[in-house]
C-alpha cells in the first residue's frame, strides 16, 4: 500500500504523550497515530454492525409477520404476505 505524506500540528503535551505510547509500544510516532487511526475506524464499522443487529432484534416480529415467517426463522414458506421470500 502506497504512503502518504500527512503534517499534523498538536500542542506540546500531546506530542510528548504520542512519543511516549510510541515508545512504551516499541513502534513509530507515524505507526502509532495509524494504529490509532486504523482502531478508530474498526471501532466505528462495530458500532454500525451492532446498531444494525440491535434494530433487526427489536423489529423482528415485524419482519417475521411480514415475511410470513416465526422469529428467527429465515426465509417464507407460505408466501401469504406481501412481501414474502420464496422458501429455500
Amino acid at each position: 500500500m502506497a504512503k502518504t505524506q500527512m503534517n499534523v500540528r498538536v500542542d506540546e503535551a500531546t506530542a510528548q504523550a504520542a512519543r511516549e505510547r510510541a515508545l512504551a509500544r516499541g513502534v513509530s510516532v507515524n505507526r502509532y497515530i495509524e494504529e490509532l487511526v486504523q482502531r478508530d475506524a474498526a471501532e466505528m464499522g462495530r458500532s454500525f454492525v451492532d446498531a444494525a443487529a440491535d434494530f433487526m432484534k427489536s423489529y423482528e416480529a415485524v419482519f417475521a409477520e411480514e415475511f410470513d415467517t416465526a422469529p428467527g426463522e429465515r426465509g417464507g414458506t407460505s408466501g401469504s404476505g406481501t412481501g414474502s421470500l420464496p422458501a429455500a
